[in-house]
């Protein structure tokens, strides 16, 4: 008699799949059930007692703190030994204190958190856990590789600050600053304020302040309505200016943007469709044929790597035990590129945050020199302006990880 298949190793991915933010979250779904597809093609993750599939058991978390909080212990009650997430560093930072305690309180139903998006550094600064690993390059990270381009465009002398009035608006503000006054003490920085966030209807009275104070640029790490409000009303004045963003090429952004984003926007990623290597060409194609729709032409890389990496250590482990498997995961060095992934990273041990390397680019109209990919078949993509590999993009650790385990 046959051998019953062994049980796949599930994941719980505890996201926000309906309501506003909905569209985001189903984004995060594809690129993870993309990732662990090609897995369980090649046979699963090999273990001493077998191989097992990899499962993604979806959470609706409709993007509430106290609904996330509820699935974590569902989903340890379960025993499902990964959660993942990211779409919020409210949830995140919500998620690893739950952990932590509950890992202390049960250590027979551990499990690990993965966190693929959320990019407050104090997660993995002030908060760092040894039960969780950010897969993302954190604001700090980010902004470093927007203040170096920055810093290279010595005609640039009058810069405007503008951001959401919450914590990660607020950090923003007093890192560029900081990093600005370091890397370009010339620069003059004309305008620096803060905005409520998701509230602001017209933003016309902002471009107004930007255009009467001179500014030849912008950095801003506003997103959704508040990035794409803010560069139309920019455009509809006439306002000649850079934005620098953290988030221009987002779900959407493009396509709203249009011609008022072309050679205007600038963001940051760890990677692009328009990197131009030919294992990226492959990579890109292979999720084009995955997933067709223009609208679900939404592909990280990070999150591809993000589970190969954990593949690779619990393959390391031999286990599924989060422990075992965080231990392994610590100075793990992976290249994805073999395995069909365009990106590569080293996990921090001091921190665990992922160094990886950063992208710059430049939103620019489909079809010309280095552009021959749009985003999300709206006619516009965006062309690398600068590369930093993961030494570059690396900041310094100011975790002091407590091990309790």
């Amino acid at each position: 008699m046959a051998a019953a298949p062994a049980d796949p190793i599930r994941l719980g991915l505890i996201e926000g799949l309906s309501g506003p933010l909905g569209n985001g979250g189903e984004a995060v779904f594809r690129n993870l059930i993309w990732a662990t597809e090609r897995v369980n093609a090649r046979g699963g993750v090999k273990l001493p007692g077998g191989a097992r599939r990899l499962e993604i058991v979806r959470f609706d978390s409709k993007g509430s703190v106290e609904e996330s909080l509820s699935i974590l212990r569902s989903a340890t009650d379960q025993r499902i030994p990964v959660v993942l997430q990211g779409n919020s560093s409210a949830v995140a930072s919500a998620l690893i204190g739950a952990l932590e305690r509950h890992n202390a309180r049960e250590p027979d139903r551990r499990a690990l958190f993965l966190n693929y998006a959320a990019v407050d550094p104090a997660l993995t600064g002030a908060q760092c856990s040894f039960w969780h690993f950010r897969f993302d390059a954190h604001t700090d990270m980010r902004l470093a590789a927007l203040v170096e381009v920055i810093a290279q465009d010595k005609s640039l002398k009058r810069l405007y600050l503008i951001g959401q009035d919450y914590s990660f608006g607020q950090h923003l503000r007093e890192q560029a600053r900081a990093m600005l006054a370091e890397r370009r003490p010339d620069l003059q920085i004309v305008g620096d304020e803060l905005h409520p966030l998701g509230r602001v209807k017209d933003f016309l009275p902002y471009a107004t302040k930007i255009r009467s104070s001179g500014a030849q640029a912008v950095l801003t790490g506003n997103w959704g309505n508040d990035l794409t409000l803010l560069i139309k009303a920019a455009k509809d004045i006439g306002l000649d200016a850079r934005f620098y963003t953290f988030y221009g090429n987002a779900l959407g952004v493009p396509g709203v943007l249009g011609e008022a984003g072309v050679d205007r926007v600038l963001a940051v990623a760890e990677w692009h469709p328009n990197v131009g290597t030919a294992d990226s060409e492959r990579f890109y194609a292979a999720f084009r044929q995955r997933f067709p729709k223009p609208e679900h032409d939404y592909l990280h890389a990070r999150m591809q790597l993000m589970i190969e990496m954990l593949v690779a250590a619990m393959e390391k482990a031999g286990s599924t035990d989060p422990k075992a498997v965080a231990l392994a995961l610590e100075g793990l060095k992976l290249d994805g590129r073999p395995l069909g992934v365009a990106h590569q990273g080293w996990m921090r041990p001091a921190d665990h945050q992922l160094q990886q390397p950063l992208y710059v680019s430049v939103m620019r109209r489909a079809g010309e020199a280095g552009t021959p990919h749009d985003n999300e078949g709206s006619g516009y993509g965006f062309r690398t302006t600068r590369f930093l590999d993961a030494a570059q993009a690396e900041q310094p650790s100011r975790c002091r990880m407590r091990r309790q385990y």
